[in-house]
């Protein structure tokens, strides 16, 4: 069974900084794209960033130069580093693992975790 777990939300002022961490279970870790992606309230949930098992990252524009994806397979974990955080990054984060079956793409999630920033 597949597991997604992440951690390291909470509560930050402006312009400070958090790492959400994803570990993964039930899956090929080491071949699979993973991704962070948030939604807030009243809103579309929205990609913020991508690394593919060959270590190739993707950013949303509005978190460049702000947020690091990362990926650690020996501990089977993504991770985001998010510093100078604004209010408007306050959203539920999930982590998402892609990867080949012999069904099509599979595309998994967690249950989210929440990070909020003060104003």
């Amino acid at each position: 069974q597949v597991q997604l777990v992440e951690s390291g939300g909470g509560l930050v002022q402006h312009g400070g900084s958090l790492r959400l961490s994803c570990v993964a279970s039930g899956i090929i870790f080491s071949t699979s794209d993973m991704g962070w992606y948030r939604q807030a309230p009243g809103k579309q949930r929205e990609l913020v960033a991508t690394v593919t098992y060959g270590r190739t990252t993707n950013y949303a524009e509005t978190v460049k130069g702000r947020f690091t994806i990362s990926r650690d397979n020996a501990k089977n974990t993504v991770y985001l580093q998010m510093n100078s955080l604004k209010p408007e990054d306050t959203a539920v984060y999930y982590c998402n693992a892609r990867y080949p079956t012999q069904w099509g793409t599979q595309n998994d999630w967690g249950q989210g975790t929440q990070v909020t920033v003060s104003s």
